[in-house]
């Protein structure tokens, strides 16, 4: 039987945890890593197409190409985009880890960081997948996970991870509705869907992470506000969730004004 949920997870940052971008300085690593899924019903799937394609129309009706990513847009646009995706029948979750901490500073091996994280975000896809589910009847209740491809991870190698996971470690994920069998990667040019998570994960990481100015952008994140996942309004512990949590993370002014509707 078909799933009933498909979940595409992009990111947003780089998991570099040296040399990190200073105010004023071009390059360098990005302060924060985010991972966040788009989550929709498997029989609206194609509905993304339609919406990349009407992203696409209004704000780069002038690009030869058919796929769209977030960080060619100007800030018009990408507020545009956030519009046009607020209210559609889709949701957000994003994990951000702030690297620049002596806690990150443990993640030493290759995509540990980012395999953390992503535990994180797996546990609320799969307890957003689990209350659906009395209201989503087509399917067999599980989620198909589909990873935007990046460059020197294993994604047999993160099916191995949850393996381990579900068989050894204490999580809180519902394992029920993840399908670890299914779990696979496309490029973020192929699937309309991959490119509406892109969207979403970097509007809510624009929320922290400082530009070349120390500049922070919460428009974007209040536009889809809508469509993250919370609980009775609890959006902290459900489709926003950060390590170290935001009163430990020594934010600044602005980085902590976008956050206060989400509190």
């Amino acid at each position: 039987m078909a799933h009933s949920f498909n979940v595409y997870i992009d990111e947003s940052g780089d998991d570099g945890m040296a040399n990190f971008r200073q105010v004023g300085v071009g390059g360098g690593a990005s302060q924060w890593l985010a991972i966040g899924a788009c989550i929709v019903r498997a029989n609206r799937d194609l509905d993304l197409v339609a919406l990349r394609d009407r992203i696409k129309a209004e704000c780069r009706p002038n690009s030869q190409r058919r796929d769209i990513h977030f960080k060619d847009f100007n800030h018009n646009q990408k507020r545009r985009a956030c519009q046009i995706i607020a209210g559609q029948p889709l949701r957000f979750s994003c994990v951000l880890g702030l690297k620049n901490t002596p806690n990150a500073a443990t993640f030493v091996e290759k995509n540990q960081l980012y395999f953390y994280l992503t535990r994180f975000l797996i546990e609320r896809v799969s307890w957003f997948c689990r209350e659906m589910r009395p209201t989503v009847q087509e399917g067999n209740g599980m989620a198909k996970i589909t990873f935007s491809r990046r460059g020197g991870l294993s994604y047999d190698g993160f099916k191995g991870y949850l393996e381990l996971l579900r068989d050894k470690v204490e999580t809180q994920i519902h394992w029920p509705v993840i399908d670890i069998d299914a779990v696979a990667a496309q490029d973020h040019s192929r699937l309309a869907a991959l490119q509406i998570a892109d969207c979403g994960v970097s509007a809510i990481a624009a929320a922290l992470e400082p530009d070349i100015y120390g500049n922070v952008e919460h428009s974007y994140l209040h536009e889809i506000a809508g469509n993250i996942y919370h609980k009775g309004g609890n959006y902290l512990s459900y489709g926003l969730k950060t390590l170290p949590p935001l009163d430990q993370a020594g934010l600044s002014q602005s980085q902590a004004f976008g956050f206060q509707r989400f509190r």
